[in-house]
């Protein structure tokens, strides 16, 4: 199966965190699945850290390799992603949620996350906490 990560499950797997529930973490750790990150994930934590407003053990530079390593696969963003955003409820307000609320849709792919606006879009019907 193909599972979608949000930025939280993201850093909170590659750092070993105990908010990151066992079924999530085992989803991500599952042989069988192959884990995306959004390009907009990547944007996300770039811009978070330039202002502050994210602090991490693991450098931002180190992010490929440790992506690499995990076996995860970069989902980039696609113009129908995009379009889909122009029709999408606006239960999420962030950008960077709304672009991987659309390709977790449009992908069919489950989200991992824990951010409970999610749970209104159809994605819901696949998000794992």
């Amino acid at each position: 199966m193909n599972v979608l990560l949000d930025t939280h499950a993201l850093i909170w797997f590659l750092e070993g965190d105990s908010q990151l529930s066992p079924t999530a973490k085992s989803n991500i750790s599952n042989p069988d699945n192959t884990c995306f990150v959004s390009q907009a994930t990547l944007w996300e934590m770039a811009i978070k850290r330039s202002i502050g407003k994210l602090e991490m053990n693991t450098p931002y530079q180190n992010l490929p390799r440790l992506i690499w390593k995990n076996g995860f696969e970069i989902l980039t963003i696609e113009f129908e992603h995009y379009e889909h955003i122009i029709n999408l409820p606006f239960y999420h307000k962030d950008p960077f949620d709304r672009i991987i609320i659309a390709q977790s849709i449009i992908e069919k792919m489950p989200l991992i996350s824990i951010d409970s606006c999610f749970k209104d879009y159809p994605s819901s019907l696949n998000l794992v906490k």
